[in-house]
């Protein structure tokens, strides 16, 4: 995982340079989010304070929004529109990557996959707001 400074979003495809671009026609996860909360609370939990957040494999860090609401709802974030497929399930490989127990904290909160509805770039902001917009 590298982490950039924006990101270039093709419409059905997924995020230019990513490993899964254009991987199968109407593939759930052409971008994947993660909730920088939620990597917190697992941090407290596991006491564990020295991993990145590189290690959850997701594209994209939020903060501010309730990732599992988004599944089945179009939203936009920096103009860029997205539709919430399902969640990101965690897998054994959590254990590994993070700590024994990451795999079981993170049922049900493990991040969102989502198709990209439109074409566009995300920026990396240091901005602690939340950035999602719902799409009527």
């Amino acid at each position: 995982m590298t982490e950039m400074d924006q990101i270039e979003c093709v419409a059905g495809k997924g995020i230019c340079g990513d490993r899964f671009f254009d991987y199968r026609e109407n593939y759930k996860g052409q971008i994947t989010f993660f909730a920088f909360e939620i990597f917190e609370q697992l941090c407290e939990e596991l006491e564990i304070f020295d991993k990145s957040l590189s290690v959850f494999r997701r594209n994209v860090v939020t903060e501010g929004a309730d990732l599992n609401e988004l599944i089945g709802e179009e939203f936009m974030i920096q103009g860029v529109r997205f539709l919430g497929t399902e969640e990101c399930k965690p897998c054994y490989w959590m254990d590994e990557a993070f700590a024994l127990g990451a795999e079981k904290f993170l049922r049900g909160r493990g991040g969102l996959r989502a198709v990209i509805l439109s074409d566009g770039k995300l920026r990396a902001s240091a901005e602690r707001t939340n950035i999602f917009e719902r799409v009527p």
